[in-house]
């Protein structure tokens, strides 16, 4: 069944690659993104998926955003929680500053979006959230004290959220990608890229359309009993 479909960071990487595959799956797409315009206004232009922009760590924009979205679009009815950044150091010299950039965007992002759809959801009866953690919130990484923590909180908000709100037809999913070819991937230096393959037993990187894949399994009409559940998709690099 058609459905209205809210995918945050939904214009570049991983984000493009899901807003797309849900559109290809039948839903209406919107895909919010924060910063500069020029990007996700060529998605727009290239894709057809209607993008909304405002900053997901912020609580009153994103009200003010999901209610814009429900009076042009429709009632979200999936809602994807896939953006994140990274500020990366060892802790002995991290700032509060990086610290809270990370909650920011990737936790308390999670939570006010979450938060503007639940009761709607818990009303219609139906809700698919899925939302993006990393195999570094899972195992954890070097210099990235603040990125796990958001990530392995993301794990364990969704495995609550599972538990209320699965007799309101809401599941409640993770998908943890590892290392992904995306255009930060593309940045790094070959001897870099070469000891992250090594690393992966598939002996490559994943691809964004694996990633999106997942999502779109989880958000159909037909995963209702696949609830609080993490979808690990990292080649084997790590087994949880």
């Amino acid at each position: 069944m058609a459905r209205t479909a809210l995918v945050t960071g939904g214009t570049q990487g991983i984000g493009a690659a899901i807003s797309m595959a849900l559109k290809a799956d039948g839903h209406t797409v919107v895909a919010v993104y924060i910063g500069d315009d020029k990007v996700p206004e060529t998605f727009k232009s290239e894709t057809g998926i209607a993008i909304y922009k405002w900053d997901a760590g912020d609580s009153d924009a994103c009200q003010k955003g999901i209610a814009k979205v429900t009076a042009e679009v429709g009632a979200i009815e999936i809602l994807v929680n896939n953006a994140g950044i990274t500020r990366d150091a060892p802790l002995h010299k991290m700032t509060l500053e990086q610290w809270q950039e990370v909650m920011s965007t990737n936790l308390t992002a999670m939570f006010n979006m979450t938060r503007g759809v639940i009761e709607p959801m818990r009303k219609q009866g139906f809700g698919r959230i899925i939302s993006i953690a990393s195999i570094n919130g899972q195992k954890g990484q070097f210099g990235q004290a603040n990125y796990a923590a958001t990530k392995a909180g993301v794990i364990g908000f969704t495995k609550s959220l599972a538990l209320e709100g699965a007799r309101k037809g809401i599941t409640a999913n993770v998908v943890s990608p590892g290392y992904i070819n995306t255009d930060m991937m593309k940045t790094l230096s070959e001897e870099i890229m070469a000891s992250i393959i090594a690393q992966i037993p598939a002996g490559r990187l994943g691809e964004t359309d694996e990633v999106a894949r997942c999502v779109s399994f989880l958000a159909a009409d037909e995963a209702g009993f696949i609830n609080g559940t993490t979808l690990s998709v990292n080649g084997a690099q790590y087994l949880a």
